[in-house]
């Protein structure tokens, strides 16, 4: 019987042990980076010298560091060999794999989608896709599996791709499929509400331009045939109310005109065509030649170029715009009214306006006066149906003109906004795309 070791001879071993311990990991580390192609190792008839006939060394670095997991397996499914990047997918320390079979690693949903390739891949090189797993985690993978004939026989060399992100992209991509497919839907309701109230504002307009018209004419021909068959009758206060329901019948027919127009324009024209703006604008001073001449309204008009449009909705935009101005004009004061043109980049365009595709130029159509102006907190509101400043008796209107103005440029892809003070004039400046 041995005599017991003293505590410096067991710490004397093992430090002999640790030191071994190293020089093996780095002779492993040194194989399998491809540092050494030959081992010489001390045996019992000398040294004796073995060389790694299938571990080239450039084919060894590249496998130790692609990021696809790498193993060769026998006939037998063993793993001969492994990366460290195929050890990290099992999250296994690679010399534990080393020697087990590969089917043990894969998950058991996958097993028979495992057996079968690994019969065809003898064959041929095949693809797979099954779960390996990774302690109680499931790993989506492509395999790639390729024979080869080495010295130690014939094996498979195995590549495996982890798909995890591209699995969890596939879900995000159908996910968001899902929610486009439901937008869609939500959409087609949407368009399908749109064209019913589509259908009632034709409905609408037809009632307008006739149904409701009718009455008007009636009771303005009844005016009509009071005043002048019965005015010897009625005393002042008779004649007044007479005037005052002529005055009130022509201006709901009024109305009744404008709002037609107005419903008209809710649906796009599809017309468009290259138009001259100069000759827009000369017929719409044309029409309200009367009224500047009575004002001595003095118009300046530089050239205004072409721009896709229909004519028609445009000559109403520039008319009302120019009767706007001729109507607020301020008293002693001479009207004057400038129409000017200017290209203006993308990026100089007005915050609120995000016109569609990618054109980079627009041109910029100014109607400026030197009238009555406004408040610059109702640039806004004067846009609206019906919206007033000021009392129908001071200055005569529906209030629907500036509306219809904007919706006309917002069929044409456009943008319009008002700039003005009291006493100051007014700027209407009418963003439109040129192409």
């Amino acid at each position: 019987m041995e005599p017991a070791k003293t505590y410096q001879q067991l710490a004397t071993e093992n430090e002999q042990l640790r030191i071994q311990l190293e020089e093996a990991t780095d002779t492993i580390q040194a194989i399998r980076s491809g540092q050494v192609d030959a081992l010489v190792v001390q045996g019992e008839q000398g040294h004796e010298l073995y060389t790694l006939k299938t571990a080239d060394q450039t084919y060894r670095v590249f496998i130790e560091t692609m990021h696809e997991g790498a193993v060769t397996v026998n006939e037998q499914g063993l793993i001969l060999y492994g990366n460290s990047t195929f050890a990290a997918m099992v999250d296994q320390p690679l010399s534990s794999v080393i020697g087990t079979t590969f089917e043990s690693l894969v998950d058991e949903e996958s097993q028979a989608i495992y057996d079968n390739f690994f019969r065809q891949s003898w064959e041929s090189f095949s693809k797979v896709e099954l779960m390996i797993r990774q302690r109680s985690v499931r790993v989506p993978c492509l395999l790639s599996a390729t024979p080869l004939a080495l010295d130690e026989g014939p094996c498979l060399s195995i590549i495996l791709t982890d798909l995890t992100t591209q699995k969890q992209t596939q879900q995000l991509l159908k996910a968001a499929n899902e929610q486009l497919a439901q937008t869609n839907a939500e959409l087609g309701m949407s368009n399908h509400a749109l064209n019913r109230l589509n259908e009632n504002l034709q409905q609408f307009a037809y009632i307008a331009s006739h149904d409701l018209q009718e009455p008007l004419r009636k009771i303005q021909q009844f005016g009509n045939l009071l005043a002048m068959h019965y005015a010897s009758v009625l005393d002042e206060q008779g004649q007044q109310f007479v005037e005052r329901m002529a005055s009130s019948a022509s201006r709901m027919s009024t109305l009744l005109r404008d709002l037609l127009t107005y419903s008209r324009l809710t649906v796009p024209t599809e017309t468009f065509q290259v138009q001259d703006l100069n000759q827009i604008v000369a017929e719409a001073i044309s029409a309200l030649e009367l009224m500047i001449d009575e004002t001595g309204t003095r118009i300046t008009v530089s050239d205004l170029g072409q721009v896709p449009a229909d004519s028609m909705q445009l000559g109403q935009v520039f008319q009302n715009l120019l009767s706007n101005s001729l109507k607020f004009a301020q008293s002693g004061v001479s009207p004057v009214i400038q129409l000017s043109r200017q290209t203006v980049a993308r990026h100089e365009l007005p915050p609120d306006y995000q016109p569609p595709g990618h054109q980079n130029h627009f041109c910029l159509i100014q109607v400026a006066d030197n009238g009555i102006g406004f408040s610059a907190q109702y640039s806004e509101r004067i846009f609206g149906a019906f919206q007033r400043l000021h009392g129908k008796n001071t200055y005569p209107g529906t209030g629907i003109g500036l509306a219809i103005v904007k919706k006309v440029i917002e069929n044409h892809q456009g943008y319009i906004k008002a700039d003005s003070a009291p006493n100051q004039g007014a700027t209407f400046s009418i963003y439109l795309p040129t192409n």
